[in-house]
């Protein structure tokens, strides 16, 4: 009777183990699709691919924007020969960004990358290369210009307005920062007609500041617009090391009289007025006497200049507004050619389209009188 039942239960316990290994296991535990039996299976079955979700139409204008301008974009490099400690000559390389703009081979870049008057190599993004002509350098707008001689057809980058340029508007970098060719970076235009102080101790004048990512080896690039148009020139950054998202371009229409110049067979010189402003208006200029609307505040007039030859005057006195000293009693800019003056860069921005020779009327202030006098524009230094 005992081993009938230890039967009975050996058999029971034989059928639940059956039962839950195999029929309960496949009703509530069911198999993983596309699972195999095999011992030496995969450990794990991959989900199905997800889509990637299609590209914003921002993405998209930097994916087209870059393609059309980076086979434009070059690199230049210049070899300067220098003193070493025992006074031995020794050569060193100074490199750079460019642009093509004209299939004749003109390109643009900075003069601080064209490092005297040097041996200059161009290389394109098919990393052909060529030997480079100077053809007119400015070192007050920090400007070169450079001609190659092309072997094949040469893309060439469309020229914009940057008289136009407004803050906030979204540009686009490409240049060969730290050696690394065809790097874009983006970003927008900061503040328009900063000055800056750069080599030699000299001031750029009505730069674009913006926070793309500026290196160096982006010196002498295209700052570009959202249509691919070139607006600046990729010119400096703040402090002594890399990008801190402030970086500077000089405005393309500085050098657009230059290079019609060129195109004219004419000698390039770059229009000089002779004059030191600062910009007034509003209760500050309400404070010293001067009309409402401001203009730019005659500091200092340059002995010999246009400025001082047309007569215009100077401060007679200094004053503290607020923690400021400022000249007063000079005469007051308030138009150059009919346009207010009611920005900082006013007079850069009307003589980068003037050569030296020509003739602009100032409509200025002085004495509760407002007089128009015309103005026959200096030349700048010639500094090549």
């Amino acid at each position: 009777m005992k081993r009938f039942r230890y039967l009975i239960l050996t058999l029971a316990f034989a059928g639940t183990f059956v039962y839950l290994t195999t029929i309960a296991k496949s009703r509530f535990f069911p198999p993983l699709a596309n699972s195999t039996a095999s011992a030496d299976g995969p450990l794990w079955q991959e989900g199905k691919v997800v889509q990637g979700a299609s590209l914003g139409s921002d993405e998209q204008n930097n994916i087209d924007v870059y393609k059309r301008s980076r086979a434009a974009t070059v690199n230049i490099s210049s070899t300067v020969y220098r003193r070493a400690n025992f006074f031995e000559v020794v050569p060193a390389k100074e490199t750079g960004s460019g642009f093509i703009f004209d299939a004749s081979g003109l390109i643009l870049t900075n003069n601080h990358v064209l490092a005297g008057n040097s041996k200059v190599v161009v290389t394109l993004p098919d990393q052909s290369k060529y030997d480079a002509e100077v053809l007119y350098k400015d070192p007050n707008n920090d400007l070169g210009l450079i001609k190659i001689v092309p072997r094949k057809k040469l893309p060439v980058l469309a020229l914009g307005d940057s008289d136009a340029v407004q803050v906030g508007q979204k540009v686009l970098a490409i240049g060969n920062p730290f050696g690394l060719d065809g790097t874009l970076t983006t970003g927008i235009i900061s503040a328009v007609g900063r000055t800056i102080r750069a080599d030699e101790n000299r001031e750029l004048e009505g730069m674009m500041q913006t926070d793309a990512a500026i290196n160096p080896g982006n010196s002498g690039g295209p700052l570009l617009d959202s249509q691919g148009n070139v607006i600046g020139i990729n010119t400096a950054i703040y402090g002594p090391g890399g990008n801190i998202g402030i970086g500077f371009a000089m405005p393309i229409n500085k050098a657009k009289v230059m290079i019609s110049d060129h195109r004219a067979g004419r000698s390039y010189k770059r229009p000089r007025l002779g004059v030191e402003v600062i910009y007034v208006a509003g209760e500050w200029a309400e404070a010293l006497d001067l009309p409402a609307e401001g203009g730019l505040l005659l500091q200092g007039v340059q002995r010999g200049s246009a400025a001082d030859r047309a007569g215009l005057r100077g401060p007679r006195q200094v004053v503290i507004v607020g923690n400021a000293e400022v000249g007063v009693g000079g005469d007051l800019i308030m138009a150059i050619d009919g346009t207010a003056c009611d920005r900082p860069d006013a007079i850069t921005r009307a003589l980068a389209k003037k050569r030296a020779g020509d003739t602009v009327e100032l409509t200025i202030a002085r004495q509760k009188k407002i007089s128009r006098v015309k103005v026959e524009l200096g030349e700048a230094p010639d500094e090549f």
